[in-house]
């Protein structure tokens, strides 16, 4: 028997490898993934692609961003940050592949005039609007606060720019409070001002997305309100495909399916 195994061992060693290899390639545990990926770090570091044009320049999130604001999705303040960054350094353009809009009129008015890949709009999501405070336990659950006016200002975006400032007034207009309260609003120039303007305590309180302050698996800081819907027009947010590219197309395919459908809703949306 002895003899037999070391005729073959080779052979018996050579198997038991590859089904070892195998095993690892269908199970992929994590620490195989945390090898590749360190591996592939370490080759990019050791051979880099050498520098192309200047004239192109294509900006990537890497891990020292994840690290700071965490994993997707991140607050569109953040990428409102990026663009106003990188506009900063007097680029001849900024180009995407894709459009997200807070809205349906954005989208189809680049429809209309012929500055998108035909057929591609879709809505991705339905925006929730609350009324928020920064101070726990001050806004009820039925909006009572409003009526208490305990409050110098109150926050709400642009109505002529931002959807959800549109909305706002809507609803203040079907509470029959938008008269009484004009004298204490103050706007943001959009969603993401609006949304700094009371966290920063400026504002004791006002209208936002829920999505800005929806934390997946973390307690909502502060207290809120969640408008009913049967008060402001559905705020439809659509995207289309700017530029008829393999990866726009795909991305859009992502955001149509139902894992990203999951992500969005746990992000603070409805799903149309």
């Amino acid at each position: 028997m002895a003899n037999l195994f070391n005729k073959y061992k080779n052979y018996i060693t050579f198997f038991i490898l590859l089904f070892f290899l195998i095993g690892l390639k269908t199970l992929n545990p994590s620490f195989v993934k945390a090898i590749s990926f360190l591996s592939f770090d370490l080759y990019q570091k050791t051979f880099p692609l050498k520098k192309g044009s200047s004239e192109v320049v294509i900006i990537d999130i890497d891990e020292k961003s994840l690290g700071k604001f965490g994993q997707f999705p991140w607050n569109r303040s953040i990428f409102a940050k990026i663009i106003e960054n990188v506009n900063s350094t007097n680029p001849k353009a900024i180009g995407f592949d894709v459009f997200f809009s807070a809205d349906v009129e954005r989208a189809r008015l680049l429809e209309q005039e012929g500055k998108v890949v035909a057929g591609t709009r879709f809505t991705y999501a339905l925006g929730k609007l609350v009324l928020w405070s920064s101070i726990d336990n001050y806004v009820d659950s039925k909006g009572e606060v409003l009526n208490k006016k305990d409050f110098r200002y109150l926050a709400i975006a642009n109505p002529k720019l931002a959807p959800y400032g549109k909305s706002a007034e809507e609803a203040l207009r079907a509470l029959q409070l938008l008269n009484n309260l004009k004298g204490r609003l103050v706007q943001g120039e959009n969603i993401a001002q609006t949304y700094q303007f009371i966290s920063s305590g400026n504002a004791k309180l006002g209208f936002v997305a829920y999505s800005q302050i929806m934390k997946p698996d973390l307690p909502i800081d502060g207290s809120f309100w969640e408008v009913p819907q049967s008060i402001y027009q559905p705020i439809e947010q659509q995207a289309v495909l700017l530029k008829d590219s393999y990866i726009g197309r795909e991305f859009l395919s992502f955001v149509k399916s139902d894992e990203s459908l999951g992500i969005i809703y746990e992000s603070g949306y409805d799903l149309p």
